[in-house]
C-alpha cells in the first residue's frame, strides 16, 4: 500500500514583494574587502598563477554564504581574467544568485517565516524550477542561461549568468529537499536530478585536469568536500588506467572555524574536528600522495576577497 504524500496544491504562495529581505545587493557590493595578513594567501596566489601557466584546472567550490557576503563580483572578475576554470556551489548558492539578479535582494528571516509557515514559499523564486525543468543542460548552465536571457535587471551580479556568458562551467550540486524551491508545486525532482547529475559529471571532467592545479573550498562544510571526494576518485581511477597520476596539486580551505594542529593529518575520531569534512577530506587525505594544502580562517569577505584582489592585481 503506497504511503500518503503532501498535497502541494494546498500551499499559500506569496509574491516576493511581500517578503522582508535581509540582504540588498547595493549594500553587499559596496563593501571593500578588509586587509588580510595571512601569509598563505600569497602562496595560494602563486599556486593559482602557476596552474594557469600550465593550463591546469583551478576549481572554486563555494557555499551560499559567499554570495550573501557580496563576493560574486570578485568571482566574476576571476572568471573574466581566466584565473578560475570552474566554479561550483550548492542549491542555496544558486537561489541567492537567482534572487539577487532578479530583484537585487535576497535572504529571509528563518525565525520569522518558519513561525508563519511561509518560509521559502515565494512565487518568483520558483521560476528557478522552470529554468531547470525544460533545459537539456546542466543545472548551473540552465539557470545562468535563464537569467541571461530573461532581462533580469541585475544580471551583472550573477555568477551563474557570467558562467553562461563566458562559457566557464558553474555547476550546482543539489540535495533534494534542502532548498526552498523544492517546496513549490512546479518542482520536478526528476529534472533537478538529471540537471544536477549532468553537473556532477562536468565537475568530474574538470577534476581530471587537476594535476598541477588548485582546488579551493570556500565556506562549504558538506557539499564541497563530498562532491570533490567522489569526483577525485573517479578521475584518479581513469588516470591510473591511462598511466597518469593526479597527485601534485594544491588545495585550500577558507572557513570561519578555527582549527589547530597539523592540517596535513586527519584528526583522530575522538577529536570533534574529525567531523569537519574539509579538514580530513580536502586538507589531509586527498593530498597525501604529493599535494600541498592550506587552511585560511576568517570572514570570507576578508580572506577570499583578499585572494581575489591580489590575483586580479597580480601584474
Amino acid at each position: 500500500m503506497p504511503f500518503k504524500t503532501f498535497d502541494l496544491s494546498k500551499l499559500n504562495i506569496l509574491p516576493l514583494s511581500q517578503r522582508v529581505h535581509d540582504i540588498k545587493l547595493e549594500d553587499i557590493w559596496r563593501e571593500t574587502p578588509p586587509t588580510c595578513n595571512n601569509p598563505d594567501i600569497d602562496e595560494i596566489c602563486r599556486a593559482i598563477i602557476s596552474a594557469r601557466e600550465k593550463n591546469a584546472a583551478v576549481i572554486l567550490m563555494y557555499g551560499a554564504h559567499v554570495i550573501r557576503r557580496g563576493l560574486g563580483r570578485l568571482m566574476i572578475q576571476l572568471m573574466e581574467e581566466g584565473l578560475v576554470t570552474h566554479l561550483a556551489t550548492n542549491g542555496a548558492g544558486a537561489i541567492h544568485d537567482f534572487e539577487l539578479a532578479m530583484i537585487g535582494e535576497t535572504c529571509e528571516s528563518v525565525e520569522r517565516y518558519i513561525s508563519e509557515g511561509q518560509f521559502g514559499l515565494w512565487e518568483e523564486t520558483a521560476q528557478l524550477n522552470d529554468a531547470v525543468r525544460d533545459a537539456p543542460l546542466g543545472f548551473g548552465e540552465a539557470v545562468g542561461k535563464y537569467i541571461a536571457e530573461n532581462d533580469f535587471p541585475y544580471v551583472s551580479s550573477s555568477v551563474l549568468a557570467a558562467g553562461y556568458r563566458l562559457q566557464i562551467p558553474v555547476t550546482v550540486h543539489v540535495s533534494v529537499g534542502c532548498d526552498i524551491v523544492h517546496e513549490h508545486p512546479n518542482c520536478d525532482g526528476a529534472a533537478i536530478g538529471r540537471a544536477s547529475m549532468t553537473d556532477f559529471l562536468i565537475y568530474a571532467k574538470s577534476v581530471e585536469n587537476l594535476e598541477n592545479g588548485v582546488f579551493l573550498n570556500v565556506g562549504s562544510a558538506v557539499t564541497g568536500p563530498e562532491v570533490y571526494l567522489k569526483c577525485l576518485s573517479m578521475a584518479r581511477n581513469v588516470a591510473r588506467q591511462e598511466g597518469r597520476k593526479i597527485a601534485n596539486f594544491t588545495t585550500a580551505v577558507f572557513d570561519v572555524q578555527p582549527i589547530a594542529g597539523d592540517i596535513s593529518t586527519a584528526p583522530a575520531k575522538s577529536n570533534p574536528h574529525y567531523f569537519f569534512r574539509p579538514w580530513k577530506t580536502i586538507l589531509a587525505r586527498t593530498v597525501a600522495d604529493g599535494g600541498k594544502s592550506y587552511y585560511v580562517q576568517g570572514d570570507h569577505m576578508a580572506t577570499l576577497g583578499c585572494l581575489a584582489e591580489r590575483l586580479i592585481q597580480r601584474d
